[in-house]
């Protein structure tokens, strides 16, 4: 099967052929939820450490994405999303 090379294709599919844009969540980004989310319960230096995670978690997962990810689109969102945090 021959595939052309369109501008959507380079855009949103992957190298199978699939069109990607959204994935299920790896590692980085289920922790980045997790401490967001118990950052809204603990204050004092547990906030500040739940805070440090958050932001290395979601740094992590942007900078995969940056240059790991399978299309376009998600190396976008990972440069969207690295310039967001900095």
């Amino acid at each position: 099967m021959t595939m052309q090379n369109t501008l959507f294709d380079k855009v949103f599919r992957d190298s199978d052929g699939n069109i990607v844009i959204a994935q299920p969540p790896n590692p980085p980004l289920i922790v980045w939820g997790v401490a967001s989310l118990l950052q809204l319960f603990f204050t004092g230096d547990v906030n500040t450490g739940l805070e440090v995670v958050a932001f290395g978690c979601i740094f992590t997962w942007s900078w995969q994405e940056l240059f790991s990810g399978v299309n376009y689109f998600r190396r976008g969102l990972g440069l969207i999303v690295l310039i967001g945090v900095l």
